[in-house]
């Protein structure tokens, strides 16, 4: 497995192109706003985009999907139904978290309605990505059609914005709950192992034992 990760957007956010080594097949996950550098990996890496996977849809994990759409019209893209209405709604988000029109345009949070949607996620299907298959889990609470990418035979998560480095997803954005998300990562998470990496949305890379010991979300040190 190939990862690459591009940090971008003023919410620092982890966009990742996930490559096959033997098929050159890959899915940009969260492409969160227009990327030359993204394209340029591509190409010049010589990987075939299969897909646009979200993990959910606030704006600063789909803003560049419009864009990386246009470099690449054959990737499809995939979210989970419970998450549409947001995704049909980017031009309207930033006002929904009470960032005034008027500043929009300087802040870089202008955009236009995205893509129509290939099809939803399924929550345990499999979708497979040259020889890597990874288990889509829904595991709403950060927003309502939130889902987790799981590649059980490399070890690895892709969490979106559920779990991070010693901390939890913010639930106090509309369609969001603190104890659907507390609900999703013990019951989707957890269960998977201690040596699992997880690839956060935000922050740094770390493991499920390594959360299971120290997050204070999940040790029970911090009550809402």
């Amino acid at each position: 497995m190939i990862i690459e990760t591009f940090v971008l957007t003023p919410f620092q956010q982890n966009t990742r192109v996930v490559a096959c080594e033997k098929t050159r097949a890959a899915i940009c996950i969260d492409p969160g706003e227009a990327s030359p550098e993204i394209v340029d990996f591509l190409r010049s890496n010589n990987y075939k985009l299969q897909a646009i996977a979200l993990t959910h849809a606030h704006l600063d994990h789909i803003g560049g999907v419009s864009a990386l759409h246009a470099d690449f019209p054959e990737a499809d893209i995939l979210l989970h139904e419970d998450d549409e209405q947001l995704y049909y709604n980017l031009p309207e988000q930033p006002i929904f978290m009470g960032i005034p029109r008027s500043q929009l345009k300087a802040l870089g949070l202008e955009y236009e309605k995205p893509p129509q949607l290939t099809r939803n996620w399924n929550d345990g299907e499999t979708y497979t990505v040259g020889h890597l298959n990874f288990e889509i889990s829904h595991c709403p609470g950060h927003s309502p059609g939130h889902v987790i990418f799981i590649e059980k035979s490399e070890r690895k998560i892709f969490a979106g914005d559920c779990l991070f480095a010693g901390s939890i997803g913010r639930t106090d954005l509309p369609g969001g709950s603190y104890e659907q998300l507390i609900t999703s990562i013990n019951r989707r998470i957890l269960p998977l192992g201690d040596d699992f990496t997880v690839y956060t949305g935000h922050g740094s890379d770390t493991t499920i034992g390594i959360e299971k010991a120290s997050n204070p979300f999940l040790t029970g040190a911090y009550q809402l």
